[in-house]
């Protein structure tokens, strides 16, 4: 099963043909059609700000150069489609620790990353509900608490990098002597 998705994700960053990044989206549409529709706004929302400005500043360029943009718009707009959903199709249908069993190393890194983005993701949440709690007026406290949290969850990657750090030297992933 792992060499299927492996195979498939290098297949999709292969294609260079429009008309077949239609045909592997409308298939793994049609095989997906119960979470389709979900999964695909999700999709098109975590996308939509990238594709925006990539899509206008390329077209721009196309007027600016004299060159047609609209099928290499439509190719990477499809492609990066295309992707992200496949990822996001990955990660709901595949136990990603049992996924990289097969090295006791990448098990224990992939292990590591899942705990720190848990335990940085409900961080973020106690803050956002301790906000929400304490302010009355949101508008004119949001700077600051955007800027206060950035800057807390910085020190906090900068200090949990260097304890991650030891822990890992300590299990032997770095040479000891450098």
């Amino acid at each position: 099963m792992r060499i299927f998705f492996v195979a498939f994700f290098f297949l999709l960053l292969y294609l260079k043909n429009v008309e077949a990044i239609i045909l592997i989206t409308v298939i793994l549409l049609i095989l997906d059609y119960k979470r389709m529709v979900k999964r695909s706004k999700r999709v098109v929302v975590s996308i939509f700000l990238f594709n925006l400005g990539v899509s206008v500043g390329y077209v721009l360029m196309g007027y600016i150069k004299g060159f047609n943009p609209w099928g290499y718009v439509l190719y990477i707009n499809l492609k990066v489609f295309l992707m992200t959903y496949f990822v996001f199709w990955f990660f709901e249908n595949v136990n990603v620790i049992e996924f990289f069993s097969f090295s006791k190393d990448l098990s224990y890194l992939m292990t590591m990353t899942l705990s720190q983005i848990f335990s940085y993701k409900k961080t973020f949440e106690d803050f956002r509900m301790a906000f929400k709690a304490r302010v009355v007026s949101i508008r004119d406290k949001e700077k600051d608490f955007i800027a206060n949290t950035f800057k807390f969850f910085f020190k906090k990657a900068m200090n949990d990098s260097k304890e991650r750090a030891l822990a890992m030297r300590a299990r032997g992933f770095f040479d000891s002597e450098k």
